[in-house]
């Protein structure tokens, strides 16, 4: 019997790959992430709609799913991810994540571990808070800690990309790269894009 579980945390309004962290086969985890399938994925769909824990699973899909997300369902199905519980957790900063636990069959030993709900929700929020709380001290110059995208685009000149070359990269505009530098350089307290991205230098 498989037991899993998985955190996905997504940036809204970005083209930025979420993240996962999961215990689940790394062959399904793998093309999930390549294909995007977090955009049609029924489970993600839904906690993005809403605040309580669900659960859902192929023998809970109706007419009205996508043809796009029940592939999802019967392909993670062959992977032994047959039904699971959610945990929406709303984030401030456009941030979204939801935390599952997943099993290949809704036997009486996974029921009475969502009974539990109340308190799986509480160690789902605690562990959302750890990894970002891990994720911020992995962005911190000094003792300034930058946004995801100031940081990226700090990490991408000090290699000596330009503006340009930097938002080809990350697929946003020369504009936007501009803005997250300017806000990197007032942040650390420098006169010059060129000494943020010493300070940046420096501190790796």
């Amino acid at each position: 019997m498989l037991n899993a579980f998985s955190y996905l945390n997504i940036v809204r309004r970005s083209k930025a790959e979420p993240q996962l962290i999961s215990t689940y086969p790394e062959a399904w985890t793998s093309r999930y992430l390549r294909e995007r399938f977090e955009k049609y994925d029924p489970v993600i769909i839904r906690a993005k709609q809403c605040s309580a824990p669900f659960e859902w699973g192929v023998d809970k899909l109706t007419t009205t799913t996508p043809r796009k997300g029940r592939e999802i369902f019967e392909e993670a199905a062959h992977h032994g991810i047959r039904c699971g519980f959610s945990i929406p957790i709303s984030t401030a900063a456009g941030l979204f994540a939801a935390v599952s636990f997943a099993t290949d069959e809704r036997k009486s030993s996974f029921q009475a571990c969502i009974k539990h709900g109340t308190v799986l929700q509480f160690m789902s929020v605690l562990f959302h808070r750890q990894i970002r709380s891990l994720a911020a001290r992995e962005r911190q110059v000094g003792d300034t800690i930058l946004s995801l995208r100031e940081f990226e685009c700090l990490d991408w000149a000090s290699r000596g990309k330009s503006a340009w070359e930097i938002s080809c990269i990350l697929k946003i505009s020369r504009a936007t790269v501009a803005f997250h530098l300017e806000n990197a350089k007032r942040k650390l307290g420098v006169k010059s894009i060129t000494q943020a991205v010493a300070r940046f230098a420096s501190s790796r």
